[in-house]
C-alpha cells in the first residue's frame, strides 16, 4: 500500500523484500530515501541489520523505520540508525516525508518522529489505496498452504488494522489504544483479485483480529466466495470472539474457512488474567467445540513461559494438547515462546513486576526478566535448544512433543515418565501453512 501511494504521488520507488531476497546494492547506492517496514519484532531485528548495511554503503541516505515496532522503539532507533520513524497509520505521512526529503524541505510532519520532534502514533483514518504488489517476488517464493496432501499458493492481506482489545502482552494496544480501522471492502476484494490472478488458491487474513468487525469481514467473505467459490482462507481471532460470534461459524466454513489461529496463551486463569486475555480456561474448551462442529481447525498459539507460569501450568498445556489430539495443530515453536516485553508494553504498568522485571535491553528491543522459579528459565532454555535442533533434523511433531514432555516431566519430577505413552497417529493432517505463525 505505501508503494501504491508513493507511485500515485509520482515518485520512482523500488521494493526489496529482505526476508525473501538479497539486497540489491545498486539500488541501495542510488537511494536518497529508504523506508524500512517493521510491523513485528522479527522484522525490526532484521531491519536494523539492513539499516547498518545501508549506512555503510550510502551514509547520506535518509533512513525511516515505519510500522508498529518503529514507534515502540523510537528512542533507540533515532539515537542510532534512523533519521525518522512513523508509527500507526503511516502511509500518508510517509508520502509527505519522502516529498520533504527529496526536496530538501525541513521535516515538520504530523506523526513523523525525528531527533528534534518527539514521535506520536498517527491514529487518523486513511484514504486507503489498492496495494501495488508488482515489485514483490512471485507468490511461489512465499509461505504456502498444506492442505489435503498438496501445497497451494497463498496470498496475504488485511481487512482491518489495530484492535479493540488491551491484552497486556500485545504490542498493538500501546500504539492503537483500543482503536481499529477497516479497509474498504472494494479495496480488499480488488486485492484478492490481484492475488488470485497471480496464482493464489488460499488467502490468509492477517488482521490482528479478523472478528473485531464481524459484519465487515462477512461482507468481504461473501463477495469473495461468490466470485471465487474454490478459494479457501484462514484468519486470526480471539477465543472471546469465537464464543461471542459462534452463530456465524457455520457460514464461515461454508465460505471457505479451513483453519483459524487463536491465542490460547495459557491454561492458567491467573496467567490469563495477568495478560487480560478476556477468556478463561474453560472458554478454551468451548471454543474448540464450536470450531470442531463446523470443521474449522483451530491452531493454538501460546505464551508458554511467563513470570506467572508454573511447571504445573506448562504440563497442563502439554496434557491438553495430547488429550485433545492437537499435536499436529500446534507449531512446535509454540512450546518455546517466552513473554516478550517491548518498550511501551502495558505489562510495564503492573505493580508486581519489580519482583522479576529487569532492565531494557535496547539492542534486543525488549525488557529482560527472570522467572521467580529458576526451574522455568532452565526448562525454557532446554526446550528451545531441543526444538531448534529437532527442526534441523526434520523430526516429526509427535517426536518433538514427546521430547518436550520428557523435559517438562524431568523438571517437575526429576525423572522421565513417558516411556509407556503411545500417541495416536493422525488420521488426516490438518491444514496449515508451511511456516510457523507466531507473534
Amino acid at each position: 500500500m505505501p508503494l501504491a501511494l508513493l507511485d500515485k504521488a509520482g515518485y520512482k520507488v523500488d521494493v526489496l523484500d529482505i526476508a525473501n531476497t538479497a539486497m540489491e546494492l545498486d539500488k541501495i547506492l542510488l537511494a536518497k530515501f529508504v523506508g524500512i517496514s517493521v510491523p513485528m519484532h522479527t522484522a525490526l531485528r532484521l531491519g536494523v541489520q539492513v539499516a547498518e548495511e545501508i549506512r555503510k554503503l550510502n551514509p547520506s541516505c535518509h533512513i525511516c523505520f515505519y510500522g508498529l515496532y518503529a514507534f515502540s522503539n523510537s528512542d533507540y532507533l533515532l539515537n542510532t540508525l534512523a533519521d525518522s520513524i512513523i508509527g500507526g497509520e503511516f502511509e500518508i505521512a510517509l508520502v509527505e516525508l519522502v516529498k520533504a526529503v527529496i526536496n530538501n524541505i525541513p521535516i515538520n510532519i504530523e506523526g513523523v518522529g525525528t531527533k528534534e520532534n518527539k514521535p506520536r502514533p498517527i491514529m487518523k483514518r486513511l484514504e486507503f489505496s489498492l496495494p501495488n504488489r508488482k515489485s514483490l517476488p512471485q507468490l511461489s517464493n512465499y509461505t504456502k498452504l498444506l492442505y489435503q496432501g498438496e501445497e497451494r499458493l497463498t496470498g496475504y492481506l488485511e481487512a482491518s488494522r489495530g484492535c479493540l482489545h488491551f491484552c497486556t502482552h500485545c504490542p498493538i494496544p500501546a500504539v492503537y489504544q483500543g482503536k481499529f480501522f477497516v479497509i474498504p471492502k472494494d479495496i480488499v476484494l480488488s486485492d484478492i483479485r490481484q492475488l488470485v490472478t497471480t496464482g493464489a488458491h488460499h488467502i490468509t487474513f492477517g488482521d490482528p483480529d479478523f472478528l473485531n468487525g464481524p459484519n465487515h469481514s462477512l461482507k468481504i467473505l461473501r463477495a469473495m466466495h461468490k466470485e471465487f467459490p474454490k478459494i479457501t482462507f484462514d484468519f486470526t481471532t480471539k477465543i472471546e470472539h469465537i464464543l461471542k460470534h459462534r452463530e456465524i461459524f457455520p457460514e464461515l466454513n461454508e465460505l471457505g474457512a479451513i483453519f483459524l489461529v487463536s491465542a490460547l496463551e495459557s491454561f492458567s486463569d491467573k496467567v490469563l488474567k495477568e495478560l487480560d486475555k478476556g477468556h478463561s480456561r474453560e472458554d478454551i474448551f468451548t471454543a474448540l467445540e464450536i470450531t470442531r462442529k463446523v470443521n474449522i481447525s483451530l491452531r493454538p498459539t501460546f505464551v508458554a513461559f511467563t513470570p506467572w507460569t508454573t511447571l504445573d501450568d506448562y504440563l497442563e498445556m502439554l496434557d491438553f494438547i495430547v488429550k485433545e489430539d492437537l499435536i499436529e495443530q500446534v507449531d512446535v515453536v509454540q512450546y518455546t515462546l517466552r513473554l516478550l516485553i517491548p518498550p511501551g508494553s502495558l505489562i510495564l504498568n503492573k505493580s508486581d513486576n519489580t519482583d522479576w522485571l529487569g532492565e531494557l535491553n535496547q539492542k534486543a528491543f525488549s525488557y529482560e526478566w527472570i522467572h521467580p522459579d529458576s526451574k522455568l528459565d532452565k526448562l525454557h532454555k532446554e526446550v528451545s535448544k531441543l526444538v531448534e535442533q529437532a527442526l534441523k533434523e526434520q523430526k516429526s511433531s509427535q517426536e518433538i512433543f514427546l521430547q518436550v514432555l520428557d523435559l517438562a516431566n524431568q523438571a517437575k519430577f526429576g525423572k522421565s515418565s513417558i516411556k509407556n505413552l503411545v500417541l495416536p497417529s493422525p488420521k488426516l493432517m490438518p491444514p496449515r501453512l508451511t511456516e510457523a505463525w507466531f507473534c
